[in-house]
């Protein structure tokens, strides 16, 4: 794992919390679940050179919000099945109203 600082992320991932108080470690659901579903390209490169692909792929298993592109591409890129995720066993009885 390399020291990434969390201000080399979009600051629009952390819109509602002050930033300065992420732990990489701490708080990996929150930073990993967030970058997998407004993140942009190189704030999905920073995850995956701190965490990799695997520990990513743990921890995404356990969002039960995570959207489905992402729980596509992480199921993809892990060789995990999606059916394993939480996200896809728990879906929403109703659909969100925006969905992009």
């Amino acid at each position: 794992m390399s020291n990434i600082p969390i201000s080399d992320f979009s600051p629009h991932l952390f819109w509602d919390v002050n930033p300065e108080s992420l732990d990489m470690e701490k708080h990996k659901k929150y930073i990993i679940g967030r970058t997998l579903d407004y993140g942009l390209i190189k704030d999905w490169r920073l995850i995956k050179a701190h965490y990799g692909i695997e520990t990513i792929a743990q921890v995404a298993m356990k969002i039960k919000d995570l959207s489905p592109k992402s729980r596509a591409l992480i199921s993809n890129l892990s060789g995990v099945p999606k059916e394993k995720f939480k996200c896809f066993i728990t879906r929403q009885s109703a659909p969100q109203h925006w969905n992009f």
